[in-house]
């Protein structure tokens, strides 16, 4: 009889094989604008976009952030990639019986503080108790509902200039070849800082989770113009979502790997630990498939804040091959293929 592993909850080729399987032989055929086959960020019906993520993250507490800033930030996020504004959340809470009071207040707080960050309130919940031992500590549902942005409407318009849009939404459907592919900084922060932390690794230089909410520099970028598709990349990282663009819009994508910025200490820490930080989550970053003709005013823009400073144009869209093709730094070219699954699990 098979059984659930760890690798169906991790976000790599094998969940796939549990979403696409079981799931959606069951679930879905809404009709929905944006449906739940279509398995991008949020789903949209009658122009209202809603997402729901569940927390697990260990631990509960990690430089950068916490669970709760996790939670709030991550569901924000996965609206607003989508072109909306995020407007509500929902918060679900199941806790382990005797779970600290101090470590929840602390925890609250921040999920409070994250909120007043990204502009939005949890307008209701539910709080659950299980058995000493029933589960590990907490773990948080949220779910947010978002309404469309009115700068994705002055995105679309002037993407309009170069090149049709086949789809208002945001959509990894939306890649076409010759678009520019544009991360907004370092990759792998995130899963560097929960190993690092979980484990106790003594790495040279304490290494930070980047969680934190994007909407309104996803507003700003989106008032640019010439955005065709956005993610923010978590589990699985870079690869995973590079290679879920390239299915789901039949196109190649050709990277290169010099231009890919990774931060120095994760660097050493994944070479240390035979990781690759293409593959590892993140949780304040983007990726975007920007139309050739406005790529460098996205970058600029992205440069020009606090997020963005280390963003940069790793590729484009490309007809030449049928799947995500990595160029290396000495100059060959490999297969960038998905994980099987998050090589550090439990980090979000």
């Amino acid at each position: 009889m098979r059984r659930i592993s760890m690798a169906h909850g991790a976000g790599g080729s094998v969940m796939q094989e549990l979403v696409k399987g079981p799931i959606l032989s069951n679930l879905g055929g809404s009709g929905a604008e944006v449906p739940l086959e279509a398995l991008d960020d949020s789903s949209v019906m009658s122009g209202v976009v809603l997402h729901t993520d569940s927390h697990t993250v260990q631990p509960l507490f990690f430089p950068g952030g916490d669970i709760g800033r996790l939670a709030i930030a991550g569901t924000v996020n996965d609206i607003a990639v989508m072109g909306a504004d995020p407007i509500a959340l929902t918060a679900g809470f199941i806790l382990e019986e005797g779970f600290p009071f101090a470590d929840l207040r602390k925890i609250l707080r921040s999920m409070k503080e994250t909120c007043s960050e990204a502009g939005v309130y949890v307008i209701t919940g539910d709080t659950k108790v299980m058995e000493k031992g029933a589960i590990q500590e907490f773990v948080i549902n949220t779910s947010g509902i978002g309404v469309r942005s009115s700068a994705l409407d002055e995105n679309v318009e002037e993407t309009r200039k170069f090149r049709d849009v086949s789809s208002p939404w945001l959509l990894d459907s939306n890649l076409r070849e010759g678009d520019k592919i544009i991360v907004s900084g370092t990759v792998g922060d995130h899963g560097v800082a929960i190993l690092s932390s979980r484990e106790g690794y003594g790495f040279e230089t304490e290494i930070a989770s980047d969680v934190k909410p994007l909407n309104r520099l996803i507003t700003r970028l989106l008032q640019t113009g010439g955005i065709v598709c956005m993610k923010d990349p978590t589990r699985g990282g870079l690869s995973n979502s590079l290679n879920e663009w390239s299915e789901k819009s039949g196109t190649g994508i050709l990277t290169k790997e010099d231009k890919i910025p990774v931060e120095s200490g994760v660097r050493a820490a994944c070479e240390m630990l035979g990781l690759d930080p293409l593959e590892i989550g993140n949780e304040g970053k983007l990726v975007l498939g920007v139309v050739p003709e406005k790529a460098e005013d996205v970058l600029q823009e992205l440069r020009g804040t606090s997020e963005g400073q280390d963003a940069q144009i790793i590729g484009e869209a490309t007809n030449r091959f049928d799947r995500v093709v990595l160029e290396t730094s000495v100059g060959g070219k490999r297969i960038l293929l998905p994980p099987a699954g998050d090589p550090i699990p439990r980090i979000c």
